[in-house]
């Protein structure tokens, strides 16, 4: 669900995470299970209903941001103390934590192997080690991409306002820009996206190998495709076409009420926050489409269990409900996040669905679509060591503190020296 950028801080009272441990018996005699979270995964009421149905369970929601949750989760780890009986983990670090695969729970050994058809191929295997024989997560939902844009932006800058028609403006990212061009020679007072940081994701997650390859060795400063996204990101934030907005933050969120910007790239589970973040003011002004380049993944998560907890068949059972096809069709219709299981996907009501405020947008065809032609890409182990130095070499692009091909130089020291 990604959201790796996004998190929830409403349940603040689970900072007692770090000190608290895993599921118990409780005064009451219920089997008490914890869920550590990031994020909205839409359970609220799925939980309510499990609790109705199984009156010896009693369930804690544990929500934390997500960076804040990952660092946590590690330590606890380490500690052999403190997490939660069934945990979230973000596509972007499966990889860090299945290299500590000893300190979870193998579903196989509950029978998890027989779900594998439910989902994607991909999104099974990303959830698994040693051949498959080692099952990690059970797959959450995906984020599958898709282009939203303004359309009374685009038509005050004289270009298609019809969602097939500016799908056919950008085939590729190169066409992306080519449009960006076209538009700030119309529009110079409105930026075309909102950060260079989110087309160079979109752009590297439609590619199988990026900082690492499947062997897990770094390759990034000779693979020439994570070259091509940084080049075409910073020549948008060295035209100052971009906002240099941090994604997903306050001023992310000002920039759309005041309507700064025209385009975003946008997974699935983000159409939530543009609403949220626009305001009612804009519902309809929201158009989305597809995304140049085809299909592309950014977010998605597995439901694991920790061996530190002591009710590891019951935390189980839980995950393996959450993630059915049926919760996760109900949670599509909820709150957008786009299903990881093609029967879902692939269904006649989901395919069907629209969405009001983005001018009845197809969303469900829209990004049904682009999960077909989805190739993950890899990550490395060191994955989210790396990333974070490549985002500040183009924020520092942005916000014009350094040109281009010196932000990449130093980009590929920082990294290099990350992974040794």
């Amino acid at each position: 669900m990604s959201r790796r950028l996004v998190g929830s801080v409403a349940a603040t009272l689970v900072m007692v995470l770090a000190a608290g441990c895993g599921g118990s018996s409780g005064a009451d005699g219920k089997v008490e299970l914890s869920l550590g979270l990031f994020s909205d995964f839409g359970y609220d009421k799925l939980i309510e209903e499990y609790q109705a149905s199984h009156p010896n369970i009693k369930i804690e929601q544990r929500k934390v941001k997500m960076e804040q949750h990952n660092t946590q989760l590690a330590t606890q780890l380490a500690g052999g103390r403190g997490a939660a009986d069934i945990v979230a983990l973000e596509e972007g670090v499966v990889s860090q934590f299945r290299a500590s695969k000893d300190k979870f729970v193998n579903l196989a050994d509950y029978g998890a192997k027989d779900l594998k058809d439910q989902w994607a191929g991909w999104k099974w295997n990303q959830g698994t080690a040693d051949n498959g024989e080692f099952v990690l997560g059970l797959g959450t939902d995906m984020g599958s991409l898709g282009l939203c844009y303004r359309r009374d932006l685009f038509e005050a800058a004289g270009l298609p306002t019809d969602r097939d028609a500016v799908a056919k403006l950008w085939p590729t990212w190169a066409d992306y820009a080519k449009v960006a061009d076209q538009f700030t020679a119309k529009t110079p007072n409105v930026k075309f996206v909102d950060t260079g940081r989110n087309v160079y994701k979109a752009i590297l997650d439609q590619t199988e190998e990026g900082y690492f390859a499947k062997d897990d060795s770094y390759i990034a400063d000779k693979n020439a495709a994570v070259k091509t996204a940084f080049d075409t990101a910073a020549a948008l934030g060295t035209k100052q076409q971009t906002g240099a907005l941090e994604p997903f933050s306050q001023d992310w969120n000002v920039a759309l009420k005041q309507g700064s910007f025209a385009t975003t790239t946008c997974p699935a589970w983000a159409m939530a926050l543009i609403k949220a973040g626009a305001g009612d003011g804009a519902a309809g002004k929201w158009d989305v489409t597809t995304a140049p380049g085809g299909g592309g993944n950014w977010g998605g998560s597995f439901l694991a269990i920790p061996k530190q907890g002591k009710h590891p068949k019951e935390a189980y059972e839980l995950a393996k409900w959450l993630t059915s096809p049926e919760q996760q069709k109900r949670i599509f219709k909820e709150t957008g996040n786009l299903p990881s299981q093609p029967k879902v996907y692939q269904d006649a009501e989901v395919q069907a669905t629209v969405n009001e405020y983005f001018n009845k947008a197809p969303v469900g065809k829209v990004f049904a679509t682009s999960a077909e032609s989805l190739k993950p890409t890899y990550r490395g182990t060191k994955d989210s060591k790396v990333t974070p130095i490549f985002n500040s070499a183009l924020q520092r692009v942005e916000q014009g503190k350094q040109p281009a091909a010196d932000a990449w130089t130093q980009a590929l020291k920082e990294a290099q020296d990350a992974v040794k």
